[in-house]
């Protein structure tokens, strides 16, 4: 075995790949869109078994509440305050220095994203909230690069390769935004280690065979799983795509990746406040939506908006009954869509 594969000779020895798909590993490039709980888990896996090169887009910071679950991260860059991808990818190269990686602290929004898949062979989905997942979704029907939808809350998560033109797309599973406050979230319904790690090795693994040559490999299905019931499923989805009819990828539409769809924010001047519009507006549920928060700060609701104190935070969180809400304690447009996705989801 040459000396450039050493590293990489119990990786190369499996059958599964072998030197050929080792070499097309090296080669490689892809863009994470995202480096928390699953982002972290990916970007680590990866690094490990050799890719080219890696783009880590990451808006945030790491916070106490990551350590539980996000594998990169540790408390010196806690007292640093070092964005997420940044950390990630000082402990990446110290971890393999071979790897390219480039850190991005910025959101993913419709004015970067094509710029931000240039040159890559695969995007990978490390992100916490759907409007992010449609854009990732737009771009790659627009470009042909193929991404991993994956998610995880609670115990359980689950993964679907996307093959643009080939499979069913995010648009044919899922084709409107759930309504706001109608989701679950990490900060509502918590999250659990070992559910991130499964979720997000199994996505490390299509992610191998599709970097290692051997897309043909991948199977076109949703995968489910709940590491607290043990439960494991394989859902069908091959008939999606042949007797839909995706406004995506069966009519090019790409609402999301032109900016008609996505959440508005607008700072309230002299007010320490930021306005956000959920990209769908649809009644709140202000009794379930204050149920699935009650652990996560005080809050107040009457018939015409909920009002929510997160513990530990400076914000305040105001959502009125068609999902629009004001997120006081920042000027901060991205921190504030951050607050609205975290405690509200999109």
């Amino acid at each position: 075995m040459s000396s450039d594969l050493e590293r990489y000779s119990k990786q190369v020895l499996f059958a599964g790949i072998g030197e050929a798909g080792q070499r097309h590993l090296l080669a490689s490039h892809a863009l994470l869109c995202g480096c928390g709980a699953l982002g972290s888990v990916l970007a680590e896996t990866l690094v490990r078994a050799g890719i080219g090169f890696l783009r880590i887009v990451d808006r945030d910071f790491v916070e106490l509440s990551n350590l539980q679950r996000q594998v990169l991260f540790d408390e010196n860059d806690i007292a640093e305050r070092l964005p997420k991808a940044i950390a990630a990818a000082e402990k990446l190269r110290r971890i393999n220095s071979s790897v390219t990686v480039e850190p991005i602290v910025a959101d993913v929004d419709h004015t970067n994203i094509l710029k931000l898949v240039e040159g890559v062979d695969l995007i990978l989905d490390g992100s916490d909230n759907f409007e992010l997942r449609f854009l990732i979704n737009d771009a790659s029907l627009e470009t042909g690069i193929p991404w991993i939808y994956a998610g995880v809350i609670g115990s359980h998560g689950q993964v679907m390769p996307i093959f643009p033109g080939e499979s069913a797309c995010l648009r044919c599973l899922i084709d409107q935004m759930p309504d706001p406050g109608s989701m679950e979230t990490c900060d509502t319904a918590g999250i659990i280690g070992p559910a991130v790690q499964l979720v997000a090795s199994l996505e490390a693994v299509d992610a191998l065979k599709i970097l290692s040559g051997q897309r043909d490999k991948v199977a076109r299905t949703l995968t489910y799983i709940d590491v607290w019931d043990g439960t494991f499923r394989h859902l069908n989805i091959s008939e999606l795509r042949e007797h839909g009819d995706c406004p995506a990828c069966k009519h090019g539409e790409r609402s999301w990746l032109s900016g008609q769809q996505g959440s508005q924010t607008t700072v309230l001047c002299g007010r320490n406040a930021v306005q956000v519009s959920p990209p769908k507006r649809g009644a709140v549920a202000f009794e379930e939506l204050a149920a699935r928060l009650k652990d996560s700060g005080e809050v107040h609701f009457n018939a015409y908006l909920l009002r929510l104190a997160p513990f530990n935070t400076p914000y305040e969180i105001t959502v009125f009954r068609d999902g629009l809400a004001i997120i006081k304690g920042t000027n901060d447009l991205a921190v504030a869509r951050a607050v609205y996705s975290r405690y509200v989801g999109l």
